[in-house]
This record gives structure tokens, C-alpha cells and sequence, in this order.
């Protein structure tokens, strides 16, 4: 039995009856079920069968890759799930609440309803795809790990031109030629290269800055690696730093240890924010870390569970989580440190290898 087909089993356990079918537009989603990975497409699942409905442009490439679903060209969405679900005597269709705008949930709800089909909007979908997404196979284990050693290649190698007087944006450029060149099909996100002040910036823009000697500069980078993420930041020196850097900088190093020492099946999410962000309070800097200690990485760079504050979540074996504690003193400098691991049932493995120590370059 292929992944898809035992994913699509999987998902049909959330079918409570012959009556009811599941529509599915997000791409990720469609790619998570049939190994199809396209903008456009809609994949459509009942109790018995599942079909990938793609227009004319896809048709070819989508028939010789998908072989868990019927492939079928169509030129109207709409009029082609209509016909399939009167074929399968559906009489509900659930959609994924998340995808699906207004306008066109307004237009779904005419043309189905004409047909006699209700629509079911309450999140049940979403909630199902994203507890099956929790928990990474090998497969997506091995893609997420190649996606980490080709960001952290093209890391290595950029660290050669973090020096003062380079702008901010030509870093940003060249990590992302040099992750395209290494194997990746693009980055994760866009990339985050930022300097001085501006490092107190959590999603700080890189733009025209230059670099100057005394700064911290501050790289939020990822790669994508058959559709999925990695995730890793790293706060280097430029020449030197005063004993204030040192000193958040080893609060922040401190925070993120203390964050992944906690990761483990069985804990609540919310206990490695706790223990990352204890430290940092203690340390003096309460209202210096206002964002998650970590998220969840696979097909979304941004995924369940988060590791926040409230987070009810416990992990489990097969997670993929960040821990990313940081420290931001407005209009002076930030630290943050991040690495990517799976969660274990003894503990982690921790899929980012590079030196945590701070960098003086």
C-alpha cells in the first residue's frame, strides 16, 4: 500500500457515512494525499473512491504521477463534483473551512445546493488533515532533514560575506543562490538577513542596510526540499561585540537549551515555552520575547503544534517542532537561536547540526 492511499484510508475514517464526501483545494493538501504537486486542482474523496480533478495543463503530468486516485480533465470544477457526487449519491460535502473565501463559498453554496447537496463548513476537515499532518513519516522525515543540510551549507558559505559595508539584501540574494544550487526548489519563506538595530526586529526585512563592524546580524533562513520546510536561525558577531551582547546573547543560549532539554512525547507544548521563557525573564527581559518559542515545520513553514504559552498540545513521537526563544531591546539589538527537531520518544533528534556558540566573523 502507497503513502497516499494509506493517508486518503486514514482520512476516511472522518467520513461518518456513505452520504458525506470530502472536498480538498488547499495544494498542500492535495500534495499530502496524492504526491501532486500543483497550484491548481481539486481532490475529491468518498467512501469509496478519491478523484484528482485537473484542467488541461495539468492533465498529462498529473496522470503519470498520481496513482492513488482517479485523474480526470476537467474544464468546470463545480459542474464536474456535482456530476461525481450524484453518481456516488453524496449528500454532503465537507470543505476545508480555511481555504475557502467567502465569495466562493457563497457561489459553492448555490450550485451544490441547486443540486441537492449540503455543504458542511464547521473546521472538521481542516482539524482532521492537520492531526494526520502532525506526525511525520520516514519519508517526510528525510526530506525535512535534507532541506536543513542544504540550508545549512549555504549558511557555512555565506558566513564569508557577513562583513561590514555588505547590504543586507545582497546576503539575503546569495543564500538563496546558494540553497538553489545545493538542490533546493526554493526557500522556505522570505529570508530574514538583518543587522544592527534592525536585529530587534523579530521578522525584521532585509533591505539596504549596510553592515557595520560591532553589529549583530541576524539570519531567520530555511530551504525547500520536495515541498518541504526547514527552519534555523543563527545571531553572529561583525569583528566584535560589547559584554551586553555577550551577555543576552548567552541568556538567549541558555533559554533555547533549556527549551530543548524539556522536548520529549508526552510533555505539553506549553512546558518547553515555560522553560525558555523563564530564563529570559529571569534574566531581566520579560517584555523582550513576545512570539511562540517554536511551531510545528513540514509541507507549512508554520504548522501544528505551536509551542506557546496556551498551548493545551502534547507532543508526540514523529513532531517536527522549532525552539527559537529570542531577545529584542527596542532600537538596539536582538538574539534569537533556533533549531529544528523531531520529537522522540525519549527525547529529540535535532535535525540542526551547526554551533550554537557565538560567531565572531
Amino acid at each position: 500500500m502507497s503513502v497516499f492511499v494509506d493517508r486518503i484510508n486514514k482520512l476516511r475514517k472522518y467520513i461518518s457515512n456513505k452520504d458525506l464526501a470530502l472536498l480538498i483545494r488547499n495544494e498542500k493538501n492535495i500534495y499530502y494525499f496524492t504526491g501532486f504537486q500543483k497550484s491548481e486542482g481539486t481532490l475529491l474523496i468518498t467512501a469509496d473512491e478519491s478523484y484528482l480533478m485537473v484542467d488541461f495543463r495539468y492533465y498529462e503530468a498529473a496522470s503519470k504521477i498520481v496513482k492513488n486516485s482517479n485523474v480526470l480533465m476537467i474544464t468546470d470544477m463545480i459542474a464536474s463534483a456535482v456530476e461525481l457526487l450524484t453518481k456516488h449519491n453524496i449528500k454532503d460535502l465537507c470543505l476545508e473551512s480555511k481555504v475557502v473565501t467567502i465569495s466562493q463559498y457563497q457561489k459553492y453554496l448555490r450550485l451544490f445546493n441547486e443540486s441537492g447537496i449540503s455543504l458542511i463548513t464547521d473546521g472538521r476537515l481542516d482539524k482532521a488533515i492537520e492531526n494526520l499532518r502532525l506526525y511525520k513519516s520516514n519519508d517526510e522525515i528525510n526530506f525535512i532533514e535534507e532541506a536543513q543540510k542544504i540550508t545549512e551549507k549555504a549558511y557555512t558559505e555565506v558566513l564569508n560575506f557577513v562583513k561590514a559595508g555588505e547590504k543586507e539584501k545582497t546576503i539575503a540574494i546569495e543564500l538563496e543562490y546558494l540553497m538553489k544550487k545545493s538542490g533546493a526548489e526554493g526557500i522556505s519563506f522570505d529570508l530574514i538577513t538583518i543587522t544592527g538595530k534592525k536585529t530587534s526586529l523579530p521578522h525584521g526585512v532585509p533591505g539596504e542596510d549596510l553592515i557595520c563592524n560591532g553589529d549583530f546580524f541576524t539570519m531567520d533562513i530555511g530551504a525547500l526540499y520536495n515541498g518541504y520546510h526547514s527552519d534555523m536561525t543563527r545571531t553572529v558577531a561583525v569583528k566584535y561585540c560589547d559584554e551586553k551582547q555577550k551577555s543576552v546573547y548567552n541568556t538567549v543560549l541558555n533559554a533555547q537549551l533549556c527549551g530543548l532539554n524539556t522536548v520529549k512525547a508526552g510533555i505539553k507544548a506549553s512546558t518547553v515555552d515555560k522553560a525558555s521563557r523563564d530564563i529570559i525573564d529571569k534574566a531581566g527581559y520579560k517584555n523582550c520575547f513576545g512570539h511562540a518559542t517554536g511551531h510545528g515545520v513540514g509541507l507549512d513553514i508554520h504548522e501544528s503544534p505551536a509551542l506557546s504559552p496556551k498551548s493545551e498540545t502534547i507532543l508526540s513521537s514523529g513532531m517536527v517542532v522549532t525552539v527559537e526563544p529570542g531577545i529584542y531591546i527596542d532600537n538596539q539589538f536582538g538574539v534569537r537561536i533556533e533549531d529544528m527537531v523531531l520529537v522522540t520518544d525519549t527525547g529529540y533528534k535535532n535535525f540542526t547540526k551547526l554551533s550554537k556558540e557565538l560567531i565572531i566573523v
